[in-house]
């Protein structure tokens, strides 16, 4: 058998690699949001070729999905990080703060909002899915809140309602940011809501 025939059957690998691709496309798509980018947005953003993308991503909304849940993990991640490093309410502070002033390492602008925020308001009545795979990533992030409180002394039921305020108070500020306000305003804003759930804890 000829070897050499057989094997120009085989796929070609992917060759680029995956994680930077991924990388960079999750900061487009969190500054640009989902609608407003291309294919070709991706494909330039990303340098890889039609062919690779499709095979690696299989398509704009499939690969949407993924850089949204990764948005997600990586906040979640902030705030279990926060949670080993401080007391409660002060982790809760600092990763409101951390959050807004941006993350080093991937680009990020604190005025771009958040990517889960975002697409709930981008595809509010227009993909239901997608709304509903941001919302359980923010009850997610609302259920760490909520444990935070409740280890900072709070009943199930006080932590639960402050939960829900300071998810409230998290969209607010996060479509308030896309405002380019001074960052004075939003961190005085951050400081007040932290001496209002300090006083209700205490």
């Amino acid at each position: 058998m000829d070897l050499s025939v057989q094997n120009t059957n085989m796929p070609r690998p992917i060759e680029f690699d995956r994680s930077k691709a991924v990388n960079r496309a999750l900061v487009l798509f969190w500054q640009k949001g989902y609608q407003a980018t291309s294919l070709s947005d991706l494909l330039e953003t990303t340098n890889i070729s039609r062919s690779s993308f499709y095979a690696a991503f299989t398509d704009k909304r499939i690969f949407y999905i993924e850089c949204l849940d990764l948005f997600a993990e990586r906040t979640l991640e902030l705030l279990q990080t926060a949670r080993a490093e401080k007391p409660p309410v002060e982790a809760l502070e600092n990763f409101f703060k951390r959050n807004f002033m941006g993350t080093k390492g991937i680009g990020v602008k604190k005025n771009w909002g958040c990517m889960l925020v975002n697409t709930v308001l981008e595809m509010a009545g227009v993909d239901d899915e997608l709304l509903e795979r941001s919302s359980h990533h923010l009850n997610r992030m609302e259920l760490g809140f909520r444990e935070l409180l409740e280890e900072a002394g709070a009943s199930p039921l006080k932590a639960q309602e402050l939960a829900a305020m300071l998810m409230l108070f998290n969209e607010g500020v996060r479509v308030s940011s896309r405002r380019r306000l001074p960052d004075a305003q939003h961190l005085q804003t951050i400081d007040t809501t932290f001496r209002l759930i300090r006083s209700a804890l205490a």
